[in-house]
């Protein structure tokens, strides 16, 4: 009996390409992440490298290149060096209470407490604040002659004094410090929430058997379970921490980007706000602001190795 050969091979063979198309799914679903990323973010970082490389004024769009010497002066200036300091002095001060205190909030919240969602919601009210409307309570809560803040601390006892809030460098920065603070705690907080919800009830039910205390417990049992959860809120906090802008230019009456009469707060932000929308020159401000690119990412990357190393995780 004959068997057709032919158009058996013609069978096996006609899968082929849809096996092809199939290999090519997964890069058309992760492409437009790609080419969103490229447009808003890889292109204007290499264009802004490209204008920091030059004497480019931004309202004429006019400049010769210039070489590194944007990047020379940026470093032979005083100003960058204060605004560096204030930069990681505001971040730390804000930063690390900030994420203690939204892992003790969520802890409590965790637990089983009469309006719970009550008590979530309210948590992220500061959210729901303009950031503008923020500044603006803060700013008159430590006013000098009329604060709340010096009108309790005079009836403590703690200061004989107004303090002016604004004319110090350690002032100024526990004051943008406590804005930060209030507005982002309970937002790390429901993050954290989220992760200790996850974690198995049948562990603390183990720990609770064994006599452990509920301080133990959240020791050896939620901290290393929400590990990947207190990773990403540092370097997030990192990131944003860094970049602080409309706290301390909102902080000043003026509004003019100096951070005080003697930059005591201006940040690296605000430093290459003034250059590139005041002074108009985009190469210095993108010089700044490619120098605060690479500060980020070196400290989000020691910030995340530090924090693996701390918890245990680092193999």
């Amino acid at each position: 009996m004959a068997v057709d050969i032919t158009g058996a091979g013609h069978a096996l063979a006609t899968p082929k390409p849809k096996r092809r198309r199939g290999l090519f799914a997964p890069y058309s679903f992760v492409a437009p992440f790609f080419v969103v990323f490229g447009v808003f973010g890889l292109y204007p970082l290499i264009y802004t490298f490209w204008v920091s490389l030059h004497d480019w004024d931004r309202l004429s769009g006019n400049g010769g290149f210039a070489g590194l010497d944007n990047f020379r002066d940026l470093f032979a200036d005083s100003d960058f060096y204060t605004a560096t300091f204030n930069t990681f002095s505001i971040f730390l001060l804000s930063t690390v209470p900030q994420l203690i205190l939204a892992l003790g909030v969520a802890w409590l919240l965790d637990r089983r407490l009469r309006a719970r969602t009550t008590w979530r919601a309210l948590v992220l009210v500061p959210q729901y604040v303009s950031v503008v409307a923020v500044a603006l309570v803060f700013s008159q809560l430590f006013g000098r002659d009329f604060g709340v803040v010096n009108w309790v601390l005079e009836h403590l006892g703690l200061i004989s004094d107004p303090v002016d809030w604004t004319a110090e460098s350690w002032s100024s920065h526990l004051a943008i410090s406590f804005m930060v603070m209030w507005r982002w705690t309970g937002y790390n907080a429901l993050i954290y929430l989220a992760a200790m919800q996850a974690v198995p009830r049948e562990l603390y039910e183990s720990a609770m058997v064994d006599g452990a205390s509920r301080f133990l417990t959240f020791r050896r049992i939620t901290l290393p379970a929400i590990r990947p959860t207190l990773l990403f809120t540092v370097v997030i906090s990192t990131i944003g921490g860094l970049q602080l802008f409309a706290e301390p230019l909102l902080f000043d009456s003026q509004a003019n980007a100096e951070g005080g009469t003697e930059h005591q707060f201006q940040t690296l932000t605000l430093m290459l706000y003034k250059y590139g929308f005041i002074n108009n020159d985009a190469g210095y401000a993108s010089a700044i602001s490619w120098v605060l690119f690479l500060v980020i990412a070196l400290v989000a990357a020691l910030n995340f190795s530090l924090t693996r190393r701390l918890s245990g995780s680092d193999r």
